[in-house]
């Protein structure tokens, strides 16, 4: 039987790295393994034999493979699963059968009757009774917000780890009572002292804001959520820069590619007068790739201004010193000193940042819009190019043309 377990092993092993969502963050192959772990550890306290202790580490093995299905009734689909792994290996029904239910037993609230189902739920809750309780729910809480959007709060994550270890969790065999109820106990002590703690901080903040709003007679604004703002926007516009450059160099470099082709492989045969008919296609070819690259270069040509401000630009905040295209010819003691009048008043400050950010979306826009008729030009210009090529080969020779026109459509249609 030992053959069989380690068969189980592999199989659930490779079962799991290839088919559950890496979202199962708690449920995975991690507790899996502390399962079998926790069962083997109470199957030699408690000195079960084969044929059940097989049944009941076959039965940790595949506990939770029916997570690859979905959630819901997954102790079902883990059943199943396990059911054609054992058929494959010649399993009797018997065996079949009892590893079935063991699996079924770890369903949340069932109650379980005989010994061994007794062993696999202790088993599946031993993180109870453990030292790394609260990394592990910690697991379970990201698990929970990443598959079933459930997200909670602190204080109602609290809650219900409170309710369940006081309400709906007791350990069954009276080894997992023995050595993990004691750790439990601290465990639930500590959660209690958090929810308290965090109780008082809750009414101490409350009383504390009531204060202030008392003193006070405006509101005051969300500084960090002010400064969070300009940093995501302004990082956004950038990322959005970066990216229209992006698709400018590769048309400029396309472009500049099928040029060179032009030149070097067309442009050379045209002085033979019976590649004439040659003439206006190439010409046409090569003036929308000349307008595609010109495009792309006026898409990420920069465009600097003076870089010249005064005091009294400053004084009437005029000049944003936030953009180098306004202070680059400055000297080093003007600009610091610019910088310190405009750190010292916050509308300035805020105003400056509110520019840059409108500012680099004009830019984006005219990016945008070139890219746009860029690209729009690089692709009716390919597609005029290739019809005047069919044309002119058609008008020399109508077999070569028809032939031409045949090949060109089946690559295109590839």
């Amino acid at each position: 039987m030992d053959t069989l377990i380690v068969e189980a092993e592999n199989f659930v092993v490779d079962y799991l790295n290839k088919n559950l969502d890496s979202k199962f963050v708690y449920h995975n192959l991690s507790h899996t393994k502390r399962v079998v772990e926790s069962t083997q550890e109470i199957i030699e306290a408690l000195a079960i034999t084969d044929p059940e202790a097989t049944q009941l580490l076959l039965a940790a093995w595949f506990h939770d493979t029916g997570y690859t299905k979905g959630i819901e009734g997954h102790e079902h689909d883990g059943a199943l699963i396990a059911t054609d792994f054992l058929k494959q290996q010649n399993a009797s029904e018997e065996d079949i059968n009892a590893v079935s239910q063991l699996i079924l037993a770890t369903k949340m609230g069932y109650s379980p009757k005989t010994l061994l189902e007794k062993v696999i739920c202790d088993a599946d809750c031993a993180h109870i009774g453990s030292k790394n309780f609260e990394d592990l729910t910690a697991l379970l809480r990201k698990e929970w917000e990443l598959t079933k959007d459930r997200v909670l709060t602190e204080n109602e994550w609290l809650d219900e780890n409170i309710k369940f270890l006081t309400s709906s969790h007791s350990f069954h065999t009276t080894y997992a009572a023995k050595n993990w109820q004691k750790r439990k106990g601290k465990n639930l002590s500590k959660l209690l002292k958090t929810k308290s703690k965090s109780s008082f901080e809750r009414s101490k903040l409350k009383h504390k804001k009531a204060e202030l709003s008392f003193k006070k007679n405006k509101v005051e604004l969300p500084e960090r959520g002010i400064e969070t703002m300009f940093r995501v926007a302004l990082r956004n516009h950038i990322t959005l820069s970066d990216i229209a450059d992006t698709k400018a160099n590769i048309l400029l470099s396309v472009n500049a590619i099928i040029i060179s082709l032009v030149l070097s492989n067309l442009v050379s045969k045209l002085d033979n007068p019976s590649n004439d008919y040659l003439i206006y296609p190439t010409i046409i070819f090569a003036v929308f790739t000349v307008a595609s690259i010109v495009l792309s270069i006026l898409a990420t040509r920069p465009n600097v201004t003076q870089g010249k401000f005064s005091k009294e630009d400053v004084a009437n905040k005029k000049v944003n010193l936030l953009f180098f295209g306004n202070f680059h010819q400055m000297k080093l003691d003007e600009f610091e000193w610019g910088m310190g009048e405009m750190m010292k008043d916050r509308d300035y400050l805020y105003g400056s940042l509110t520019k840059d950010l409108y500012f680099l979306g004009l830019v984006l826009n005219r990016k945008y819009s070139i890219l746009r008729t860029t690209y729009t030009v690089f692709m009716i210009g390919i597609v005029i190019s290739v019809l005047s090529f069919i044309i002119a080969f058609y008008t020399r020779d109508p077999e070569v043309g028809r032939k031409t026109h045949e090949a060109t459509t089946a690559f295109l249609l590839h």
